[in-house]
């Protein structure tokens, strides 16, 4: 019989998770109960909304109870709670590297404006890996249902904070709205300045999303990028390139991408030799974080122990941390599946 070892003891980097959808939900109840927030049902019960977001009513649905959550959200100690919180779950879980990704424009207005709202998250990420010693860095995120005007703009600050922890540059909602072309020059300003390129594509969106971010947008990774699967050529592009795709099991069921776990196509992008980095995406509205994901490739998907190490150092060469970080972390992945079960 194979050797089944611990996935939460598996030395992994954590590369999709949001800042909001980062949070516990009894935490949400006591931010809500803190400023007076009232929260819809579906945020109430300690149990993962229903939800399916293939349509616009369903991602309108979504969109609206992550918007409730972050409205929560409301002064530097509700962030610093939820970072040190997030870096907390993501020990627990074997994260030894965390890219937490936030779009600070959507927390300044109760923060005291764009540059007061970064530099709270940023704080409050410093005070989170000097508490959990976990090492986090941050993705600033563009919105692409705002102005591309405003992606450069935030682009340009992600620029001028990368010295305190910023180290990547994302374009997160709905991808089957506007044009990634559109971003390019946000995304040009923030390469220049030397941080990653990792925008949503390829969920809600079929492979043209996922082209889109390579030729337009020269994305290093892809948040998500699953829909890859229904293009061969497309998958061989993505595997000569070396290009991460942040894979997201739970989410893409949660919001019927697929039907159910089974179906996601793992073994797909694995077999054409697509590195991933599997991640939690938002746990506060589908119910899973990080060795959940670990756990369904190796239940769902047949994974083997060897196969997971594999997904692990996948996710470390994915990630902005640097070679000496790497170097570690992939030591100790291999020291984990040199151990006994």
């Amino acid at each position: 019989m194979a050797t089944v070892r611990d996935v939460r003891r598996l030395p992994k980097a954590h590369l999709h998770l949001h800042f909001t959808g980062s949070m516990r939900p009894g935490t949400l109840l006591d931010l809500a109960d803190k400023h007076g927030v009232h929260l819809p049902d579906a945020l109430k019960g300690g149990e993962p909304p229903k939800l399916r977001a293939t349509d616009e009513r369903g991602w309108f649905r979504f969109q609206r109870l992550y918007d409730m959550a972050r409205s929560c959200l409301r002064d530097p100690e509700d962030i610093q709670r939820l970072v040190r919180e997030a870096a907390e779950e993501d020990v627990r879980d074997g994260s030894r590297w965390l890219e937490i990704q936030v779009d600070p424009t959507s927390y300044a207005p109760l923060l005291g404006g764009l540059i007061p709202a970064l530099e709270i998250i940023l704080d409050a990420v410093e005070l989170a890996r000097r508490d959990t010693g976990l090492d986090i860095r941050v993705l600033v995120a563009a919105n692409r249902m705002k102005h591309p005007l405003d992606a450069r703009t935030l682009a340009r600050l992600a620029v001028r904070y990368r010295d305190r922890g910023i180290v990547g540059f994302g374009l997160s909602n709905d991808e089957r709205r506007g044009f990634a072309r559109d971003f390019d020059r946000a995304f040009a300003i923030a390469r220049e300045g030397g941080l990653l390129a990792a925008p949503h594509g390829g969920e809600l969106s079929g492979p043209s999303s996922v082209r889109d971010c390579l030729d337009d947008l020269r994305a290093a990774r892809v948040g998500h990028g699953v829909r890859a699967a229904e293009d061969p050529r497309l998958l061989a592009r993505l595997a000569e390139r070396g290009v991460t795709c942040e894979v997201c099991p739970a989410s893409n069921v949660a919001l019927g991408v697929y039907e159910k776990p089974e179906d996601v196509p793992l073994r797909t992008l694995w077999d054409a030799g697509v590195p991933m980095a599997l991640g939690a995406d938002d746990p506060l509205l589908f119910g899973s974080r990080l060795a959940a994901q670990y756990e369904l490739a190796r239940e769902a998907h047949g994974f083997t122990d060897a196969e997971l190490a594999e997904l692990a150092r996948q996710s470390v060469r994915g990630s902005a941390a640097p070679e000496d970080v790497r170097a570690t972390l992939l030591a100790d992945v291999d020291a984990w599946l040199a151990a006994d079960a």
